[in-house]
């Protein structure tokens, strides 16, 4: 039976019918919820910036599509696996171009695929499109990789770390803590300050910059959880 839904799972049209209810059930979320932005002008300040590369933790970032402007232009990394069919039918229904590929545990995204993934992001961004990210290494929750620095290096990009929460919540017992927003929640939005990453930077700042991008990711995701599980007024 468990091998009979295996091969259901990896049929087309049900990854299209998961993608779909997925990429509407996210529109449902975010037109239920009421959100906080903090700053308030977060997206203006993006917008002076753009392109841009956005980070967010893994498992943290479901509402980011729907969370982002219509008229930006907007690409996101998504994974080679089979699951990963899934969240790209999902990301490109709502208005948001994917690129399929993963970074690695070392110094970012040097094996083959890998590698072309690094290239199409390179590309995207001088084409004009923000690109977005988790920015954990694989398989290691909160722990940003030197993969998303580099691109910053390689492109002239500056990083702007992130983090959105929602009070109604279901948080599953994995690797990365994936988090399920659920409608009618009250939602917070947080930036933090962005991150520019010299060209010529040496292996030493790098890695200072990488330490710095885990920190404003943190207290990203810490304050957003903060806004939103605050008691109500009157409470």
């Amino acid at each position: 039976m468990q091998q009979w839904f295996r091969r259901i799972g990896r049929r087309r049209w049900v990854k299209t019918a998961v993608g779909v209810a997925a990429a509407e059930y996210l529109r449902l979320v975010r037109l239920t919820s009421r959100f906080t932005i903090e700053p308030v002008d977060a997206y203006e300040r993006s917008e002076a910036d753009m392109p841009i590369i956005v980070a967010f933790w893994h498992g943290q970032h479901f509402l980011a599509p729907v969370a982002t402007k219509l008229e930006y232009r907007v690409k996101t990394l998504v994974s080679r696996h089979h699951d990963g069919e899934i969240n790209a039918i999902a990301a490109e229904r709502l208005g948001i171009g994917t690129i399929r590929g993963s970074g690695n545990h070392g110094s970012g995204f040097v094996h083959k695929a890998g590698v072309a993934a690094f290239q199409a992001m390179l590309d995207a961004l001088a084409e004009g499109w923000s690109v977005a990210l988790s920015a954990d290494v694989p398989k290691v929750a909160r722990v940003a990789g030197l993969g998303i620095i580099k691109l910053a290096q390689a492109s002239g990009r500056p990083i702007y770390p992130g983090a959105i929460a929602t009070s109604r919540r279901v948080v599953l017992d994995n690797w990365d803590r994936t988090t399920i927003n659920l409608p009618f929640s009250r939602g917070a939005g947080v930036g933090a300050e962005p991150i520019t990453v010299p060209r010529d930077a040496d292996l030493n700042t790098l890695e200072t910059l990488r330490r710095l991008l885990e920190d404003r990711l943190n207290a990203a995701t810490q304050r957003a959880y903060a806004l939103v599980d605050r008691p109500r007024k009157g409470h």
